[in-house]
This record gives C-alpha cells, sequence and structure tokens, in this order.
C-alpha cells in the first residue's frame, strides 16, 4: 500500500520533473541554546551521547537517545522537557531513564560481558501505537548487522524490521556496510505508514567516504513500511566533501548524515555533520525531495552514470547562524509550534562522552512561505 502511494504520487502532474526541493522557501531563525552539564548525572546513570531526539506534542513530552553501547550504562533513552517560546530555549528537565531491553527482556550487556552491544543512533515516537522506532549501528566489524527495532516507552522489545541483503553486515569483502557507518538517521512519514532510515556514508561497494575536497559515494535512504517491517524503496543521496583540511597533516576528519525528518510526505531534511581534527564541526541542513531520483532498492551496486541520486538544497550552514559553539550534532525533530503557527526545529548534539565536547540543544523557528 506505502509503495503504491509513492508510484501514484510520482505520476501525479508537478511531482515529477525538476524537484520541489529547489524552490523551497523555507528559512530558519535561531531561538537559543541550551546545554547540560558533563557527565551530568541522573538516575543511576551518565547523561551524554545524545544521538535521537524525537518529540511527543500530545503529552509535550521528549525522547532523546544516548548512543551508549552499554559502555557505562545500560542502552537507555531518557524522557524530559524542553521548554520552547519564540524567544527562549530554557534548560532541558529530565523526568525519566528507560532501559532498552533485549527480546529475552534482559538489559543489553556491555562490549566487554558478552556478544556486541547496540550501537543507538536514532529514535522516533510513534503516535499511533504509542510506541517508539529505534535505530543501532550494529557492529560491522564483528559480524553485527545493523537493526531498526520497535519497542514500548517503558523499553520493551516488539520486533526487528527485515533489512534488504545489501544493508547487512558482511567481513572480509568489498561488500556491506562500513563499520560504525550505518543506521544513524531515522524519520517517520506524516502519515505514519512509513520509516525512512539513512546510512552516514556509501556502502563499500556503491563509493568512498567523503575526503577534503572529495564527496563521497551515495549513502543510502531506504523507506520501510512500518506495518510490515519491510523495506519497500530507496534512494542515493550524494554528502558533501569535507570543507577543510584536519588542523595537521595526519589529522581525522569525516562527513556524513547524522540524522533525518521530513517536512511534509515528500520532502527530508538531511543533517551533514562534518569534524576536522583540529578546527572543529561543520554542520549543514539540506532538503531533497524524495519523489525525485532513482529508486535503488534492488540495485546491488551504485555505478556513477548508472542511477539519479536525489538532489539537494541547502537550508542551513550553521557556521552562520549564531551559534556559540558547534559540535557533533546528531540529532533532530519537530518540536511545539509557536504562537504564530510555525513549528520549532530542534538539534542536540553527541558529546561522545568527552570533557572536551557538549551536550547542547538548539531550537530555530521554521517558517515555511507559500510556494
Amino acid at each position: 500500500m506505502l509503495l503504491a502511494a509513492f508510484a501514484t504520487a510520482a505520476a501525479l502532474p508537478g511531482c515529477a520533473g525538476a524537484p520541489r526541493a529547489a524552490a523551497s522557501n523555507s528559512r530558519l531563525r535561531l531561538i537559543g541554546e541550551a546545554r547540560l552539564p558533563y557527565a551530568y548525572p541522573f538516575k543511576g546513570t551518565t547523561v551524554g551521547g545524545i544521538s535521537g531526539l524525537d518529540y511527543d506534542p500530545t503529552a509535550d513530552l521528549w525522547y532523546a537517545l544516548s548512543d551508549d553501547g552499554s559502555s557505562i550504562n545500560p542502552a537507555r533513552f531518557y524522557t524530559l522537557r524542553l521548554p520552547i517560546t519564540a524567544g527562549s530555549l530554557s534548560m532541558p528537565d529530565l523526568l525519566d531513564v528507560v532501559t532498552l531491553l533485549r527480546p529475552d527482556s534482559t538489559a543489553f550487556p556491555g562490549p566487554r560481558q558478552g556478544p556486541a552491544a547496540p550501537d543507538p543512533e536514532a529514535i522516533r515516537f510513534l503516535p499511533r501505537t504509542k510506541t517508539v522506532l529505534w535505530t543501532s549501528e550494529g557492529d560491522i566489524n564483528r559480524g553485527q548487522d545493523p537493526f531498526v527495532r520497535q519497542a514500548t516507552t517503558d523499553g520493551r522489545y516488539l520486533r526487528e524490521f527485515v533489512l534488504p541483503p545489501a544493508l547487512k553486515a558482511s567481513t572480509g569483502t568489498s561488500q556491506g556496510p562500513r563499520h560504525n557507518l550505518t543506521f544513524e538517521g531515522l524519520a517517520i512519514t506524516p502519515d505514519g505508514n512509513g520509516a525512512w532510515v539513512a546510512m552516514e556514508a556509501a556502502l563499500r561497494q556503491d563509493g568512498p567516504v567523503p575526503g577534503v575536497g572529495l564527496p563521497g559515494g551515495p549513502c543510502r535512504l531506504t523507506l520501510f513500511d512500518i506495518a510490515s517491517g519491510r523495506a519497500v524503496r530507496q534512494l542515493a543521496y550524494m554528502p558533501d566533501a569535507i570543507p577543510h583540511a584536519p588542523g595537521s597533516p595526519n589529522g581525522f576528519a569525516d562527513n556524513g548524515v547524522s540524522e533525518i525528518l521530513l517536512v511534509d510526505a515528500y520532502r527530508l531534511l538531511v543533517l551533514e555533520r562534518a569534524y576536522m581534527a583540529g578546527i572543529g564541526n561543520s554542520l549543514r541542513l539540506y532538503q531533497i525531495d524524495t519523489l525525485a531520483g532513482s529508486d535503488t532498492l534492488d540495485v546491488g551496486q551504485l555505478v556513477a552514470g548508472q542511477y539519479q541520486p536525489s538532489p539537494k538544497s541547502l537550508l542551513l550552514d550553521f557556521a552562520h547562524a549564531g551559534i556559540s559553539r558547534l559540535d557533533n550534532t546528531e540529532a533532530m525533530a519537530w518540536g511545539p509550534r509557536l504562537a504564530n503557527g510555525n513549528r520549532t526545529l530542534v538539534f542536540a548534539s553527541d558529546d561522545n562522552f568527552n570533557p572536551g565536547q557538549i551536550t547542547q540543544f538548539l531550537a530555530f523557528e521554521f517558517q515555511e512561505e507559500p510556494q
């Protein structure tokens, strides 16, 4: 049903040809920043590593996923309040911590205590069932697949989506996902029927990771039907080159997709996050039209010239947004509407449990002018 709906929409007048993303009149205004202290203690856990964020407007409740793979505390998410007005963003008010459970109803063990722990990256609340979806990047080096799982809001496992073969872990080959560069982003369609899942970087057979001055190979964005848990469509997204050389000749640098979010049924926001040792972070927010570009779901290898990536348009370069400091921002979610009817768009950074980094929340007003 979901696939048929996309096929029908693609045939409608105005849905083919020039992508709507190129004609977007969206704009963003910074409302404010808020931070949590480093290693903030809460209910027996250490708060940090915020990689996923979502909001339930009915309950005025936020869900914040930690990417701690049970190294410090068991895999978990937090619930919190995040007061936002047109002129301010207040400090987060943590309410509870929820442990994510395995199918046998036990907490995930730490990486040194048994099977490989998850690498949580994204979370979304599903209003229809009052449950959550969350992703893990898996552990490719140990043959552990990434996953998308559904859980209750008290952390109990419900089910796991079925992965297309190309997205499964493959060791000792030139095929499949790269380690720690898999399911980084998650977005739910407005009708609640579909979930887009974003790879952070290209599959090994599809192309390279970004380099300084060299764009990366295509990241696969896969649409899953939530009811069946199966993939129904896929797009290719081209990430930028690393914007600056690191501060030293052998310094580390990378760039990739860190989160995605739907504006409406077809327009998708894509957050690219780069890091350059000795320089810092770069954050750029793009928009694509999911009706534009080839369906790559059944394509084993993406070869340039044999598929059409989804065109993208820049909405915001965070370097020009008036933010005091850019960090490792990996979470993005719609927040409450303002009194004028505009939506708020909220971001959160993953401090990697590193005292040199920050857990930062950013709130923007998102105004979309008539097309």
